[in-house]
């Protein structure tokens, strides 16, 4: 762009004389020049791409084996990193914490009945392997919420320098089997572990609830040493999804008091380390039904059981 005004005066043209010679070579630069660009732009031989930027190509989505009725929408994929980067180590206020988070169910179950029909050991009594979990009226189902939710948390709590673990993450056709959901938070020597999850109550029925596990000593289920620490957790969990989603505790169970306290969930029986598990909210009633298949209430629901998770691990 010119500019030209009171403080600008153009320079005045000079005549030069030129020769034969600078003629000829005024001539060939241009061209010269102009056939570079056509090198670099293009590639030259064996190249893929020339010396501009790499053209970045997506991998195709991965098969769904994730948790519920029906495979939800595979992430983007991450890009591959070369063979001589290594990750950052992690840091921050979780540096050297575990958390495993469990994402209900799994989008495969339903084809595979008998399978998670096969009954398993709680402790307490024998129960399924797993459930296909709920669905919005609208075909919106639990595992695609648990498993999306799963992946925010993941990213936020990562940050805060934590080692994320998830139980499942389109890795298997079925499952895990409550009673392997357990094995894999207690293998990991978690400091914490989420079980998330969305209820399918009758409409007019709104609101989370935390449930935290009871007092169990039976076969192989002792939860007398987590009880403690998972309260607090739970509490914790509770507290900060109020605050940063603005939901109210559950109308229908807990005594407005967003806690409840079950014996009979294997996930919780056979834990050894502090697990709790959150129902964010009523699938079956068109209220809950409009923010948990909103992308951005998602986003609060994984911040604020990520900000419970950090507090009860900071203490």
């Amino acid at each position: 762009m010119s500019y030209v005004g009171p403080d600008f005066e153009p320079p005045q043209p000079r005549r030069s004389r030129r020769g034969p010679l600078t003629v000829a070579l005024a001539a060939l630069v241009p061209g010269a020049l102009l056939g570079w660009l056509v090198y670099e732009t293009v590639g030259g031989p064996g190249d893929k791409g020339g010396s501009g930027q790499a053209t970045v190509r997506s991998s195709p989505p991965s098969a769904p084996t994730d948790d519920g009725k029906q495979p939800s929408a595979s992430p983007t994929p991450t890009p591959t990193a070369s063979p001589t980067s290594a990750p950052a180590p992690a840091s921050g206020p979780l540096k050297g914490k575990v958390v495993v988070i469990d994402p209900g169910h799994n989008p495969e179950n339903f084809q595979h009945p008998s399978e998670i029909n096969r009954k398993v050991n709680i402790g307490t009594n024998w129960k399924e392997c797993d459930t296909t979990g709920t669905s919005t009226n609208d075909g919106y189902t639990e595992a695609e919420f648990t498993l999306d939710v799963a992946h925010r948390m993941r990213t936020l709590l990562e940050e805060q320098g934590a080692t994320v673990k998830l139980t499942q993450d389109r890795d298997r056709p079925y499952g895990p089997c409550v009673d392997e959901r357990a094995r894999i938070g207690n293998g990991a020597k978690a400091d914490a572990v989420v079980s998330v999850h969305a209820d399918g109550s009758a409409a007019g029925n709104r609101g989370f609830h935390v449930i935290l596990p009871g007092a169990v000593h039976a076969g192989a289920a002792d939860t007398r040493a987590i009880v403690g620490p998972s309260r607090d957790l739970g509490e914790r969990v509770a507290g900060r999804f109020v605050a940063v989603t603005g939901s109210a505790p559950s109308n229908y169970v807990g005594d407005g008091s967003g806690l409840v306290t079950r014996k009979d969930l294997g996930g919780l029986n056979l834990s050894t380390v502090p697990k709790v598990f959150i129902e964010c909210g009523n699938m079956r009633d068109s209220k809950d039904a409009a923010l948990l298949t909103s992308g951005a209430w998602r986003q609060k629901a994984a911040q604020g059981i990520s900000e419970g998770i950090v507090s009860f691990l900071r203490g």
